[in-house]
């Protein structure tokens, strides 16, 4: 427990008459109905003398008033099993012993945050960022605000050119003697290394191999180590091992390594969960929306179907990792029995005109194992449209050959039916012209290439994201989605705060064109499918917790359509986040509105 009565007293001091209600009270339910009645009256009077506040004060104002009402609702006490107005009165009344042992300094700053909110001084607005001098008119005033777009466009481009990208000049040459020193290691060809089936032969799956190519951090070797000798998935491409950077310091290649490389705690956590029988590895609750093996149905009008249970390379905190034994594992291929009564399924099933086949990593399959898929499938009337979900352009672009193309081409007849890739770059870093012209291949047989992200620790700094879009745009990628990190108990470092991808959306994203930024922000509910975190009507805040974690409420998709339970999940602390940024040289007073966003 974090006790420090001076934190306590400045805590209050923010908003002296919450203290004097809750101290008060004779009780917690006394203090609740006083504190309801205090912020009614509040909300009144801003509905009463709005005109003399800044309309967007005006707005978070209101916003923190009917937050915090949620937040010491009965309701929110019961769906969360806490009662945050308890903790406050104990905390006024200085009942030390009855304080939470895992109360926190991320709690005093979230409610800190919050009561200065509520009295309109969240401090991020102020003088220096009113738009333009409202005393000019016409082309002054034009020219005054065309100044001020300078000013905010240059500073967010100098951002974002401090976020690598593997088609700059000195990046691409570092590859290439990345590449030279993992030929000599192999001794082998430049053809070879052209040739997709030599990289698969050749995938790296153990530390000390990778330790011969790149070097490696102590607890990087031990986590490998340990994930092998407890037989977790494992395995990285020749080529991809040359986008890592030979010294260990992940100052580029952070993103590339915790990409592959799993963390240690990771290791150990899956290793207790894979002991306890109780513990499911199927967050997203798949099992449940499966009406036959390997078909996958969230949505009324596209399914998913998984022939192929593996990849060239495993991503640590991918949502299927549970269902992957190892790299290129063999018999992972489906039965050709279980692929046809999927496909007949499709078919039986004309309500569904799209198919996303995916996996593991369809893509890695044979030629002629792709062609029978995509042949059976395009065969389907009802079904417009063949979704390919693939990590190839990434991590095995050699892959991409013209007879694959050819292939997938053959199938792609516009107006009638169409042919998508929707692949998976995390970071700019990842961006090479390898996978530039693998993209291309697609691009000029009239295939749409979409990316899907994963939004954590390593790709979420201010303006990380956007360099990642505008990179992919330029190479003929449309972003597609960005997800917030699944709520995964083994992947909790990668886990960045909800409030964090809503402000990297308002605030980051929103300063590109409209062409750039075409992601949706999303949040998976398990079992049920996207949440669309931009508008705050398809979620809640619910509480706070004493550590710091926010709980949330999130709304199904069909919620206007059909009834449907909600989903409550904990998310990562806001506070805890920032730390971390801090360590990475983030100045997080430039984060400062995130805890504005609930």
């Amino acid at each position: 427990m974090n006790y420090n009565k001076k934190n306590i007293d400045r805590f209050f001091s923010i908003n002296p008459t919450i203290y004097n209600l809750l101290n008060d009270a004779e009780n917690p339910l006394m203090a609740k109905n006083f504190l309801k009645v205090y912020i009614d009256e509040m909300i009144n009077i801003l509905h009463r003398n709005n005109r003399t506040i800044q309309p967007l004060e005006w707005s978070l104002q209101m916003n923190c008033l009917q937050t915090f009402r949620r937040i010491i609702s009965v309701r929110s006490q019961k769906l969360t099993k806490f009662n945050i107005v308890k903790l406050l009165w104990h905390l006024a009344k200085e009942n030390i012993k009855k304080l939470p042992d895992d109360l926190n300094d991320g709690f005093f700053e979230e409610m800190s945050r919050l009561f200065a909110g509520m009295l309109g001084k969240s401090g991020i607005y102020n003088d220096d960022m009113i738009a333009g001098n409202v005393r000019l008119k016409g082309r002054d005033a034009a020219i005054d605000r065309s100044e001020r777009l300078d000013e905010m466009a240059l500073k967010a481009q100098k951002i974002i050119r401090k976020y690598k990208c593997g088609l700059d000049e000195s990046i691409i040459k570092l590859r290439q003697e990345n590449k030279k020193r993992i030929l000599n290691y192999f001794k082998a060809t430049d053809a070879e290394w052209n040739d997709y089936l030599w990289q698969i032969r050749h995938v790296i799956r153990d530390a000390k191999k990778l330790g011969e190519l790149v070097e490696l951090t102590g607890e990087e070797i031990k986590a490998i180590e340990l994930a092998r000798s407890n037989n977790l998935p494992f395995g990285i491409t020749p080529y991809y091992v040359s986008l890592m950077d030979k010294t260990p310091e992940r100052t580029a290649d952070h993103a590339i390594r915790a990409q592959v490389i799993p963390p240690l705690d990771y290791v150990e956590t899956i290793i207790a969960c894979k002991q306890d029988p109780s513990y499911s590895f199927d967050f997203m609750l798949e099992n449940n929306t499966s009406p036959v093996d390997i078909v996958t149905r969230r949505y009324p009008m596209i399914i998913i179907i998984k022939p192929y249970n593996t990849c060239s390379q495993i991503c640590v905190y991918c949502q299927r990792n549970w269902e992957i034994n190892d790299v290129l594992v063999p018999h992972a291929l489906a039965s050709t029995a279980k692929i046809d009564r999927a496909i007949e399924w499709v078919k039986e099933h004309k309500a569904v005109t799209e198919v996303l086949v995916t996996g593991g990593d369809p893509l890695v399959m044979k030629d002629d194992k792709i062609n029978e898929i995509l042949a059976k499938l395009s065969a389907i009337k009802h079904v417009e449209r063949i979704r390919i979900g693939s990590r190839t352009p990434v991590v095995l672009p050699q892959r991409i050959t013209n007879e694959l193309i050819n292939t997938i081409a053959h199938y792609h007849q516009p107006g009638k039916r169409e042919i998508i890739l929707i692949t998976h770059f995390e970071h700019s870093y990842e961006i090479t012209p390898q996978a530039m012209q693998a993209v291309q291949k697609f691009k000029t047989r009239g295939m749409s290439v979409y990316n899907q992200a994963v939004f954590t620790v390593e790709n979420s700094r201010r303006f990380e994201l956007v360099a990642l879009r505008n990179k992919l745009r330029l190479i003929g990628v449309d972003p597609y989605y960005t997800f917030n990190t699944k709520g995964k108990e083994e992947t909790k470092k990668y886990r960045v705060p909800l409030a964090r991808l809503q402000q990297e959306t308002k605030e980051e994203a929103r300063l590109m064109p409209g062409t750039v930024r075409t992601d949706e922000p999303v949040y998976n509910v398990p079992g049920l499918g996207k949440n669309y975190i931009k508008a705050q009507q398809h979620h809640s805040l619910l509480t706070i917790l004493p550590n710091g974690k926010r709980v949330y409420e999130f709304h199904p998709w069909e919620k206007y359509l059909s009834l449907s339970n909600t989903f409550i999940d904990i998310d990562v602390s806001i506070y805890d986040y920032l730390q971390e940024m801090k360590k990475r040289g983030e100045n997080i007073k430039d984060y400062q509105s995130i805890w504005y966003y609930y």
